[in-house]
């Protein structure tokens, strides 16, 4: 698929449809980072909750010494759950209510601050504070070369999907035979796949609206599209703890 010429959207209209594309555009940008931003703080709170008090990180963890030995049943539907929650977004999207989109956006994100606590457990709070303003700047500047590229990063996209499938297949195998060597491998390659998806989304967010301009599906376009520019961010953020993160004592 061909990217859209955004420059010339508004040829059939004239210059005063291109102007109000433009103004769309910018608002649905600003729309999606919200929503994004939202999220993150959301997931940010839930996980300081739980590294914060014993009780609650009890109903998930496992915890001595304010360490995390294992987790308990209800920590692994937490930690599933999110999954479970993407696959029927993915299949059920089209009929999904906007308040049902937004319902099922906020229980990831929350979900998500289980997972993420356990960062908090594992590293000191200044390496995870360091990492997630490294991981801010570095979303920043690829998010924005995403917005502004004149390429088609569709191929791109493909070559990312492929390298995500078998990212997975490798952590999977990664976690029945560990290896320190394979584990470096994974966080490698999960820092350069998400670094790629976060301007390949970007620029997929700014396709989709063109697609849709004029409709009335952009509140939950603009959902979809913060909940993959979170994922993207949520992932790389994991992946250079990996590196960045100085562990606890």
């Amino acid at each position: 698929m061909s990217n859209p010429n955004f420059s010339t959207f508004g040829r059939v209209g004239g210059v005063a449809d291109q102007a109000v594309f433009d103004a769309g555009l910018r608002a649905h940008m600003v729309r999606v980072y919200n929503y994004m931003a939202s999220g993150l703080a959301l997931s940010g709170i839930v996980a300081f909750a739980l590294f914060s008090s014993p009780e609650l990180a009890g109903l998930f963890f496992q915890v001595q010494n304010g360490r995390v030995l294992g987790l308990n049943g209800l920590g692994w539907v937490a930690i599933l759950a999110p999954l479970g929650l993407l696959l029927l977004v993915s299949f059920r999207a089209a009929s999904m209510s906007v308040g049902a989109v937004q319902a099922v956006y906020w229980a990831v994100t929350a979900l998500m601050g289980v997972s993420l606590s356990l960062l908090l457990f594992r590293y000191t709070g200044a390496s995870v504070a360091r990492t997630f303003f490294i991981t801010a700047a570095a979303f920043g500047a690829l998010s924005l070369y995403g917005y502004t590229t004149k390429k088609d990063l569709t191929a791109v996209g493909k070559f990312l999907f492929m390298g995500l499938v078998g990212l997975v297949l490798a952590s999977l195998v990664n976690m029945f035979w560990p290896s320190g060597t394979m584990s470096f491998i994974i966080s490698v390659a999960g820092v350069l796949i998400f670094s790629g998806l976060i301007a390949y989304d970007t620029q997929k967010i700014k396709e989709q609206y063109a697609e849709a301009w004029g409709s009335d599906v952009a509140e939950k376009i603009a959902i979809f599209g913060a909940l993959s520019l979170y994922l993207d961010f949520v992932n790389l953020f994991q992946f250079l703890m990996s590196f960045l993160g100085q562990e606890r004592e």
